[in-house]
C-alpha cells in the first residue's frame, strides 16, 4: 500500500506542478483558465482537493508555494511529492478519490510519463523527427 501511495503521489506531484506553473499563486482559487490544457486543468483540481480551495489572496501550503516560485526545482518538487504523499496517506478516502480520477489512474497503470514545464520545454513521448527550441533554426531535410 505504501508503495503504490508513493507511485500515485509521483504522479499527482507531476500535474500539481504543471498548475502551479502555469497558476502561480491562485493555482488553489477556483477560477477556471479555458485556455489551460487539460494537464494543467487536472493538476489545478488535484491542487485544489488536496490542499483545499482558496482565494489568490490567501496563504498556499509551503511545499506549493515554493514549487510556484520555482517549479522546475527538483528539492522543490521533491518536497510537494511528500506532502502530497503524506495528504493521500492520512486520508483512504481522498488517496481512493485521487486513483478514480482517469489521467491520473492511466499514467499509474502505464508508467510512461510525458511532461514538462519550463520555457520552451519540449516533451515527447516517441519521436521521430527533429526537436528545435530556441531562436533563428535553420532546418533542412
Amino acid at each position: 500500500m505504501f508503495g503504490d501511495l508513493v507511485h500515485l503521489a509521483g504522479d499527482v506531484t507531476q500535474y500539481v506542478t504543471l498548475a502551479a506553473g502555469a497558476y502561480g499563486g491562485a493555482v488553489l482559487a477556483r477560477t477556471q483558465d479555458q485556455a489551460a490544457d487539460a494537464a494543467v486543468r487536472v493538476g489545478q483540481r488535484l491542487a485544489q482537493r488536496i490542499f483545499g480551495v482558496r482565494g489568490e489572496d490567501e496563504e498556499v501550503p509551503e511545499a506549493l508555494a515554493d514549487v510556484i516560485d520555482d517549479p522546475d526545482d527538483g528539492d522543490n518538487q521533491a518536497a510537494l511529492r511528500k506532502a502530497v504523499r503524506k495528504a493521500l496517506a492520512g486520508d483512504a478516502e481522498l488517496a481512493a478519490q485521487v486513483r478514480q480520477w482517469g489521467q491520473v489512474q492511466e499514467a499509474h497503470k502505464t508508467r510512461v510519463r510525458v511532461m514538462t514545464s519550463g520555457e520552451r520545454s519540449p516533451a515527447v513521448h516517441t519521436n521521430h523527427g527533429i526537436i528545435a527550441t530556441g531562436d533563428g533554426n535553420t532546418l533542412t531535410r
